[in-house]
């Protein structure tokens, strides 16, 4: 079966992986010069099972409004003349009811954890290199309100079969030494031991170099023109290198999946969400974390990678925009300075946007787009590390109609009705 893969980020690259693995003949088309190079390149690092949850949850209405009106907030919504960005936030608005968060949580759990044991696996089998580490992740609770949330999430996510530990200041620094300089400033955290952290560029690449041994051939630099179709079916792609022709065709492409989609009447549901990084070389490692850590109050993820510290997080819309904006680099500098002082110089920091690709609902886009033989993996937002080698298998089983591991319901595009609004 030849399978052409359109986008070679982390989502795309793990998909094509797992179908050479099956034995699929795999093209894969990339408009950049080499792999992970646009939102794989520079996320906060986390593989988090811990952190899979919709962003669309029932506090979300009132803390919007509260961020209005905080420099530093962890979400910033700059308004623009844009149906898409509208239709957007109202879906997600219409999505943070309790029973919605609940229902979409299940569904970003069992992927999630299916994606855990599969990264495991892959790393057994390959032995790629991508300053991994097992260390958990910690979030970090800075007022009593936030301990006393922790320890109700806590019950919740153990009765989903989620490990994680509540501890006191005492028990965050046993873990993260390097906080016991900012003690002081803290409530406690609720840790996941059971979490990863690594370097989604070098994985990315590190994978392609493994599928290529495979037989899985990349052309990169090609602009996928057009998806060509014929009696309702998939039957390759123009390409500004020319066309191509393909049994099937898997849509990994993030945001540009919008534009592709829409000729054939398909509503990709998916909008850009803005987020920034600052990678710093560590000046003194034992005044850095040893693995990963989530400033619950800001949003703020901190993540060691070898040598180098990750700072990432906040949230824009903006559309399309990738500028580097002054003032949510600073709230990165910020929270680097107040946990972390003395761990790297901000002055050395490579800055960096990418557009996570979200679904008003949280959960991501996986198989049939309603057109045969077109297969779709798309919308995993903040989660595309955590979530992509369970959406890789997963996605593979489908193309390829063997029984799936794990149940895709919930997770594909029949689950939308009526443009962007979730069954």
């Amino acid at each position: 079966m030849r399978v052409l893969v359109i986008g070679s980020g982390v989502i795309g690259t793990t998909a094509a992986y797992q179908l050479a693995r099956a034995g699929a003949e795999v093209t894969v088309l990339e408009r950049c010069a080499s792999s992970g190079l646009e939102t794989s390149y520079a996320n906060a690092g986390q593989v988090s099972t811990g952190y899979a949850a919709p962003w669309a949850a029932p506090g979300l209405p009132l803390k919007a409004l509260r961020w209005l009106l905080t420099p530093h907030a962890p979400l910033r919504v700059r308004p623009r003349l844009d149906a898409a960005m509208l239709r957007f936030m109202a879906a997600t608005l219409g999505n943070c009811s309790a029973r919605h968060y609940a229902r979409n949580k299940a569904r970003l759990l069992r992927l999630a954890e299916y994606s855990r044991i599969a990264l495991g696996e892959l790393r057994a089998e390959t032995g790629i290199d991508y300053d991994a580490g097992q260390g958990g992740t910690l979030q970090l609770l800075r007022s009593a309100a936030q301990f006393e949330q922790a320890r109700r999430d806590r019950d919740i996510l153990e009765r989903s079969g989620l490990r994680c530990e509540l501890l006191d200041v005492e028990g965050c620094v046993r873990h993260e030494p390097a906080l016991a300089r900012v003690a002081d400033r803290l409530a406690g955290g609720l840790r996941f031991p059971d979490d990863e952290t690594g370097d989604c560029l070098r994985f990315t690449q590190a994978l392609a170099a493994h599928a290529t041994r495979l037989g899985v051939e990349f052309r990169y630099g090609v602009r996928v023109e057009a998806l060509r179709v014929r009696d309702g079916a998939i039957t390759g792609v123009e390409t500004d290198a020319g066309p191509l022709v393909a049994d099937r065709c898997l849509l990994a492409a993030g945001l540009d999946a919008v534009r592709l989609l829409r000729p054939l009447g398909i509503r990709a549901p998916i909008y850009p969400v803005k987020g920034y990084s600052l990678t710093l070389p560590l000046l003194d490692p034992e005044a850095a974390p040893r693995s990963t850590l989530m400033d619950e109050t800001n949003k703020v993820a901190l993540t060691r990678l070898g040598a180098r510290l990750r700072v990432a997080g906040t949230a824009e819309l903006c559309g399309m925009d990738l500028r580097l904006r002054r003032g949510r680099l600073e709230t990165l500098r910020r929270v680097l300075v107040d946990l972390f002082p003395e761990a790297a110089d901000p002055r050395q920091a490579e800055p960096w946007a990418g557009l996570r690709p979200m679904t008003p609902d949280g959960p991501p886009i996986l198989g049939e787009s309603g057109c045969a033989g077109l297969y779709l993996d798309l919308g995993h937002g903040s989660l595309g590390w955590t979530l992509s080698c369970g959406s890789a298998r997963l996605i593979a089983d489908l193309i390829l109609g063997r029984a799936a591991a794990i149940d895709p319901e919930g997770l594909t595009l029949a689950r939308y009705r009526g443009g962007w609004l979730a069954d």
